[in-house]
């Protein structure tokens, strides 16, 4: 595939196949992060792989969350149902990468890492799709939560978690839904 052709076909993948991707594969995956723009050269960017004990510890927080969530007349029968969902879609995610960025400097400085650390993210989700491997770039709860960073081994107060990639072999590519750049694009006198 070209470039263009990577970008336009490339879709966030929700279902994988049980497969994991091999070691190797994530890690070649991965190096494409380094080459991101990047001001200053700080290279803020940081990819953690989660383990099988790690990612059914945080399964299991996943789950509670999705019951923390339900509305207040659900019964307590359809919330374990709830939870038990929520552990199960965490669970079928083949390899789970938290992705954070360094923490240093004045604010400007964190503004710009936290930008190359994102152009790295869609660096790192162009070569992985070319490589037939889809992510999923997700955020939420589970990534901010104190007990997430320590049990990852983050420190929150030098490095920042800006999602998860859910990553593995697509099961499902879905149709693209963009509208077209006209909608966005602006020209100035």
């Amino acid at each position: 595939m070209t470039a263009t052709e990577t970008i336009r076909s490339r879709r966030t993948t929700f279902k994988f196949k049980q497969e994991p991707v091999p070691k190797k594969v994530i890690e070649e995956i991965l190096s494409y992060a380094i080459w991101a723009p990047n001001h200053h050269i700080t290279e803020p960017w940081r990819f953690t792989v989660i383990g099988k004990e790690t990612k059914l510890i945080l399964a299991e927080r996943y789950r509670q969350i999705q019951i923390e969530k339900a509305a207040a007349h659900v019964d307590e029968k359809n919330k374990a149902k709830i939870g038990q969902l929520g552990y199960k879609k965490f669970t079928s995610k083949p390899t789970v990468i938290v992705v954070s960025c360094i923490q240093d400097g004045d604010e400007q400085r964190r503004r710009e890492d936290y930008a190359a650390t994102c152009c790295a993210m869609q660096n790192v989700q162009l070569a992985a799709w070319e490589m037939g491997v889809g992510m999923q770039w997700s955020s939420g709860q589970i990534t901010m939560e104190e007990n997430t960073y320590r049990l990852v081994g983050i420190d929150p107060d030098k490095e920042y978690i800006i999602g998860f990639f859910y990553t593995g072999y697509p099961s499902e590519i879905r149709k693209p839904q963009r509208k077209p750049l006209s909608e966005f694009l602006r020209w100035t006198a």
